[in-house]
């Protein structure tokens, strides 16, 4: 088309078009861009509350930063990789400890994400199907979940005490199991008590997540497999893992984090001075900042944490990423 094919089409055209869609273009780009503009604030108080504290962090990670800088950090001589390689040299006393925490909360992590995933996903199969007061026991399922938790945790405290605990007084007198009541909260037995409460608020989200994950299976495929003969654990296996296996995928990367950062219940549960067995490296890391006033050190190992998390969530995220890919082709 000419310029002048092109100017008489525009004078033909009725009156007030170009001007009508030039008034729309401005309100289209004005539409397109108010979610952006709602979403401001809330990036805006993301960047101060985590990154901002992150970035200061990774900065004093590198400083010789102790009770003696409080006051101002920002004078505090730098150290360079000092911190880094006194965190993870295991011959010396700091990387020992810090190695024995992060096994201990590998052990407790895998254990406990295992046993809420299993009691979850049980939970939400036994009721998947209708019944009588089903309604009011799914509501007691998520009552560990909807409870704060220092209220729930400081519970548990009172419930592991050694001479009127309500689990010795079970275990010990109403059982007879064990020649004399335990000692929960010190001792080699402190990971069992915080292995137990910590899959006790657990496992209702878990049960939560596949809960809602069922809904999403047909029906159709439950019927068509039970004409077939199939048992119930057989339909268990060849169509709810298989089908749940997105949902589960998540689930089991958002516990692994939480249960991995966990600080609350083992420093409700114990104090500021977790037990051997069951020194968790969040209240690690806090020991070494807050007690022994080295926040560089602390600083530098919550970094290697961080790191390290992040290493695994990119592996796992990869490795799910390609088994969905090969399920697809």
């Amino acid at each position: 088309m000419t310029t002048h094919t092109l100017e008489e089409s525009v004078a033909k055209s009725p009156p007030g078009t170009a001007a009508s869609s030039a008034r729309r273009r401005p309100g289209r780009f004005r539409r397109a861009g108010l979610p952006y503009l709602l979403l401001l604030p809330a990036l805006v108080l993301e960047l101060l509350v985590h990154l901002v504290p992150m970035v200061i962090g990774i900065v004093m990670s590198f400083k010789e930063l102790t009770q003696f800088y409080i006051r101002d950090w920002g004078t505090a001589p730098w150290s360079g990789l000092g911190n880094y390689r006194l965190s993870v040299d295991f011959h010396a006393p700091v990387g020992a400890a810090l190695l024995h925490s992060f096994l201990v909360t590998v052990g407790f992590t895998l254990l406990s994400v295992a046993l809420c995933w299993l009691i979850g996903t049980a939970a939400a199969l036994f009721l998947q199907d209708t019944f009588r007061g089903r309604g009011l026991l799914r509501a007691l399922f998520l009552v560990p979940y909807a409870l704060p938790v220092y209220a729930a945790v400081i519970t548990w405290v009172f419930m592991f005490q050694h001479d009127n605990g309500l689990v010795n007084h079970v275990l010990h007198d109403q059982l007879h199991l064990g020649a004399q009541p335990a000692f929960w909260l010190i001792g080699d037995n402190s990971f069992y008590a915080l292995l137990t409460v910590s899959v006790w608020k657990g496992w209702p989200f878990a049960f939560l997540v596949v809960t809602a994950g069922l809904q999403n299976i047909p029906g159709e495929l439950y019927e068509a497999a039970a004409l077939d003969g199939a048992g119930m654990w057989q339909r268990i296996r060849r169509i709810t893992l298989p089908s749940l296996r997105p949902v589960n995928q998540v689930l089991v990367l958002v516990l692994f984090l939480w249960t991995f950062n966990d600080f609350n219940t083992p420093y409700v549960l114990f104090g500021r001075s977790a037990p051997a067995a069951a020194d968790l490296v969040s209240v690690h890391i806090y020991q070494a900042s807050f007690v022994t006033w080295n926040f560089g050190t602390g600083s530098a190992m919550s970094v290697l944490l961080l790191l390290f998390l992040l290493v695994v969530t990119g592996g796992y995220l990869l490795a799910t990423s390609r088994e969905r890919r090969s399920t697809d082709v």
